[in-house]
């Protein structure tokens, strides 16, 4: 166990017992990074969970949610995931939310193979296209062009991927850069290395009884 990870795990346990709210969904949601960024979504599932259930005000919420479908996806569960992007987009308060959750739906469509879903979802994007930030204008066309990829559309993806490169260069995104390049790089490989590249786990769901009750609990929300 990292140092950081047993530190929060005895700041979680002695917030747990005050009866502060906020401060356990605070715990809970650094707590849920932390293993995140370790390369443990599975385990970090019921903390940005238990956060999304404790926090009081709805920014929280519905970062808490965005987390909790992008980790849902990793271990794959596309259903949980878009349980858990369609609430996000019930809920959102701003247009860049919005345009983030329908991005992620678009890609959760994609990762199901569902054609016709990840058409409904970008054109959806499509029609904000000209309102999204830089990031998330990156974001999506570099979303699409894997979804065009796995759909065996290369020649669409390559393009959709060179305009992100481009806009995540011209906008100084030196992480996108770097994603996008690595995509980029591999996309005339076979699809499996393809999203490997992406980041996206499209492996059997990494089942447990913590993910399946989170998975559960969200469709209660619907």
């Amino acid at each position: 166990m990292g140092e950081a990870e047993e530190s929060l795990r005895q700041v979680l346990a002695e917030v747990t017992v005050t009866g502060d709210a906020e401060a356990e969904a605070l715990a809970n949601h650094v707590l849920a990074a932390v293993l995140h960024t370790q390369g443990r979504p599975a385990e970090a599932i019921p903390f940005v969970w238990r956060a999304f259930e404790l926090y009081g005000d709805e920014l929280s919420r519905t970062r808490a949610l965005g987390d909790l479908g992008t980790m849902l996806l990793m271990v794959g569960d596309a259903g949980g995931a878009e349980r858990a992007f369609n609430e996000l987009l019930h809920r959102a308060a701003t247009e860049d939310v919005r345009s983030n959750a329908l991005i992620e739906l678009m890609n959760c469509a994609s990762y199901r193979r569902d054609r016709v879903g990840f058409e409904r979802w970008r054109e959806q994007c499509e029609t904000r296209r000209a309102s999204m930030p830089p990031n998330i204008l990156v974001d999506f066309m570099l979303k699409a062009g894997i979804g065009r990829a796995r759909f065996g559309q290369f020649n669409r993806a390559e393009a959709l991927l060179v305009k992100a490169l481009e806009a995540a260069e011209s906008a100084g995104l030196h992480e996108f850069v770097f994603r996008v390049e690595r995509v980029k790089n591999g996309l005339r490989e076979c699809e499996r290395e393809l999203a490997t590249a992406a980041e996206v786990l499209e492996t059997p769901s990494l089942e447990s009884d913590a993910v399946r009750e989170v998975s559960t609990s969200l469709a209660r929300l619907e």
